[in-house]
């Protein structure tokens, strides 16, 4: 089967989860004997990423307006690109990329899925142009897919306000590759940032308001003289809000316990999950955090909100979930610091959920079966290559 995978940004730094689920993806079905290819852009691409993507061909097309990912393209080589393909898999929602891929997929007659992984809703800036682009045509580019991916089920009315049926909607959830989250023995990390032998809590994604950690600083500086030996690290990149959070902490008198880490990733990454006491995920909105993963497969218990789209995390015994306000963190980081003895359990269950259920060996045969069921349903099946 040969599949087309479309991502607006491969970036690990600034192309959060979509970019890591699309890179993570296309290895699996590669490695479960599928072709791959990615359309992305080049923003933040490097030499290094597209070399990872062992057997997975990149069409990378230059970005001249990157506030709006619009990009400089031949139309011919990309009629070519998509003729040449069973199946076109879209990720996201707000994309000009997604666009173009919608009009050659009707040009060409190639049946594509679509998982927005959170996108539909209309959160966040440029509310007008969001619903300006779903007047003109994200609405139908929703409505027209041949297939409806949910990255988890709380997502399904998102979907049900375009006119999807329910019933079209397969949902298939982010998954993890433990080999990528190995780390060495030694503690490193927090001796990076500045912390000796204190226990700490983490916070990692990017500092921008959807991921909430203005939330995490209020509810952290309302229970710090309560809970003197924990620091705060949070670790992502700037995505808007660092300035006003260096401040907020100035003025707490908390600079000491706060620290600000930046960008981190491969080993770093690895070694600031095991070290950390526990994952603080205080998203205002998300599909389904990956960051849960990732604590998960390293053996490290969670704190989320119940906007993160993972309360099984809490019926597993794995962490647990709280309200997505600096109130419901504050009473959540003070369940989980009175019962310290008890966090290496809880982080031992979640790596037992992840294991089982969420690797991308499974996610990545849950996206061929749904291709395949697609293509027999659109009369195409014959065409493609197993």
């Amino acid at each position: 089967m040969r599949v087309l995978n479309v991502n607006v940004i491969l970036d690990p730094v600034f192309g959060g989860g979509t970019a890591e689920r699309t890179y993570q993806m296309s290895k699996a079905l590669v490695r479960a004997g599928a072709e791959c290819t990615i359309l992305t852009t080049d923003l933040g691409l490097t030499d290094e990423r597209v070399k990872s993507l062992e057997g997975v061909d990149v069409v990378a097309l230059p970005c001249v307006i990157k506030r709006f990912y619009v990009v400089r393209y031949s139309w011919a080589r990309l009629k070519a690109l998509v003729s040449d393909v069973d199946v076109i898999h879209m990720m996201g929602h707000w994309s000009m990329l997604n666009v173009l891929a919608y009009f050659l997929a009707r040009r060409t007659g190639t049946p594509y899925v679509i998982c927005p992984a959170g996108e539909l809703s209309l959160f966040g800036r440029s509310r007008w142009i969001k619903q300006l682009f779903n007047l003109v045509i994200g609405n139908r580019i929703v409505r027209n897919a041949t297939g409806y991916v949910a990255v988890t089920g709380d997502e399904v009315p998102a979907f049900q306000r375009y006119g999807v049926n329910p019933e079209q909607i397969t949902v298939i959830a982010n998954g993890i590759n433990e080999a990528d989250f190995q780390s060495a023995d030694e503690p490193l990390f927090a001796k990076q940032v500045g912390i000796d032998a204190e226990p700490f809590i983490l916070f990692m994604g990017r500092l921008n308001p959807i991921k909430g950690p203005d939330l995490l600083l209020k509810a952290f500086i309302t229970i710090a003289d309560r809970f003197s030996d924990y620091h705060l690290v949070f670790a992502g990149p700037d995505g808007g809000m660092l300035a006003a959070l260096q401040d907020e902490v100035n003025e707490a008198g908390l600079s000491h316990r706060v620290h600000f880490a930046g960008y981190v990733g491969g080993e770093d990454k690895a070694s600031a999950y095991r070290e950390a006491a526990f994952l603080a995920i205080p998203s205002r909105q998300e599909a389904m955090s990956i960051v849960v993963l990732e604590a998960g497969i390293t053996g490290t218990p969670v704190l989320i909100t119940d906007q993160c789209g993972f309360d099984d995390v809490e019926s597993a015994g794995g962490g647990i979930v709280v309200e997505a306000n600096a109130s419901g963190l504050e009473a959540g980081l003070r369940t989980l610091l009175e019962q310290p003895d008890a966090l290496h359990a809880m982080g031992a269950r979640l790596k037992d959920m992840v294991k089982q259920d969420y690797t991308w060996e499974l996610i990545g045969k849950r996206h061929l079966a749904l291709f395949q069921v697609m293509l027999s349903n659109s009369g195409a099946g014959q065409a493609y290559r197993s």
